[in-house]
């Protein structure tokens, strides 16, 4: 048995012995080519950590991007199959539309559409008006959104489709908050993802084309806006996906169009040469000591340079599992929940069902952990062994 026994150990340290990428975040030395926007970010949109930014903070006007609020709210809080009856002042709104008609009726699905991929302010206004009657009022809905369900305090929205109003800014990190934030919405996701769309309007029947030039000419694109005002310059929202790597990026004031596309480029290069999303399956045995104590999470998420090399460890005294790079850097911490706090919870989470017995479904965790693929395979193997021991035991009793 003793070989077989040192064999099982030495695959259960393995995980140990076996560097990770870390959480490291450093731009000192590397940085994008030169960038001729006034105002960007670079973020991982899985986990919202900022991989590059200038000026992120700089009050500036969005212009179109702004349409990014209205589809997430109007996806989040409107039925899409409502008829909204198009009114006169969406009928002659300025800049781009979809030539929607005084009385015509659009189901809000469409309208979505039409305002994030083919950018109608007449669609935006027909939203707007839809929820609360009047630009002004939606507005007030934006940016109670933004500040209460997403945390972004310093945007300011006045209309709901981004045509030049001095009080109407954010900033580049909020617009790359609100991004990650929308494009958790699977429908939201796919319509800024959609290339072309067929359009059958009263006034309009034609193909309506996104007007991300980026889905086209960048691999990997998911989303998201564009935008143009005088006041504004360009300005660019875009999301890019390669493996487990999701990147959004934001590119605030520049003087033309090709200028933000480069950039936005410039930023996803150095994002994929630089940086990846690191997901860690966590076998719990290799936490043995510290399982009456915390809950194992089955996975840490975190963003990581390519190049660095980390080890996972639990902090006793914080309650924290902390990851650091082998030269003792703290890189990634997060909080861990103690057996008793989740005993408590679960006590709680069955006294609702008790009391509701045919509510809701109210989700419970019987056990503090669920074992990882490495620790089923590592039982799979010892079970598989023994019994093949046993078995060759039995044969050989039978036959004496």
């Amino acid at each position: 048995m003793k070989p077989i026994f040192y064999a099982l150990i030495l695959l259960l340290l393995m995980p140990l012995m076996t560097p990770f990428q870390n959480t490291a975040y450093a731009m000192e030395e590397e940085k994008p080519v030169t960038l001729h926007s006034e105002a960007v970010i670079l973020i991982d949109g899985t986990t919202g950590q900022v991989l590059y930014e200038k000026d992120s903070d700089r009050p500036m006007y969005p212009a179109s991007i702004t349409k990014i609020v209205t589809g997430i709210i109007a996806l989040e809080n409107g039925n899409l199959e409502d008829m909204v009856t198009v009114s006169e002042a969406a009928r002659n709104v300025e800049g781009t539309r979809v030539y929607l008609l005084e009385g015509e009726q659009v189901p809000l699905l469409k309208l979505v559409q039409g305002m994030l991929i083919n950018s109608g302010n007449d669609a935006a206004t027909a939203i707007a008006e839809y929820f609360d009657g009047s630009e002004a009022k939606f507005a007030e809905r934006m940016n109670e959104f933004v500040r209460d369900k997403i945390g972004v305090t310093n945007t300011t929205f006045q209309n709901p489709h981004g045509l030049f109003n001095e009080n109407h800014q954010t900033t580049a990190r909020d617009m790359a908050l609100i991004t990650q934030y929308a494009m958790q919405n699977p429908q939201f996701r796919s319509i800024v993802g959609t290339k072309e769309l067929g359009w059958n309007g009263e006034g309009w029947k034609t193909t309506i084309y996104n007007h991300n030039k980026l889905l086209w000419r960048y691999e990997g694109t998911t989303g998201v806006k564009n935008g143009y005002v005088d006041e504004s310059g360009h300005t660019l929202v875009a999301s890019v996906k390669r493996g487990d790597s999701e990147w959004i990026a934001v590119t605030l004031k520049a003087a033309s169009s090709e200028f933000a596309y480069s950039d936005m480029e410039a930023l996803f290069n150095y994002g994929f040469e630089q940086f990846r999303t690191n997901r860690v399956v966590l076998n719990p045995s290799l936490f043995q000591t510290y399982l009456d104590r915390y809950v194992i999470p089955e996975e840490l998420v975190f963003t990581s340079r390519k190049d660095e090399n980390f080890v996972i460890q639990i902090n006793d005294a914080s309650g924290q599992m902390v990851v650091s790079s082998l030269e003792g850097q703290n890189l990634y911490t997060e909080d861990l929940e103690s057996i008793a706090a989740a005993a408590s919870r679960n006590r709680s989470s069955e006294k609702q069902q008790e009391d509701n017995p045919e509510g809701a479904s109210i989700e419970k965790k019987a056990v503090p952990y669920k074992l990882g693929t490495g620790t089923t395979f590592v039982l799979t193997i010892f079970i598989t062994l023994v019994f093949l021991i046993l078995r060759k035991r039995i044969k050989r009793k039978n036959a004496l």
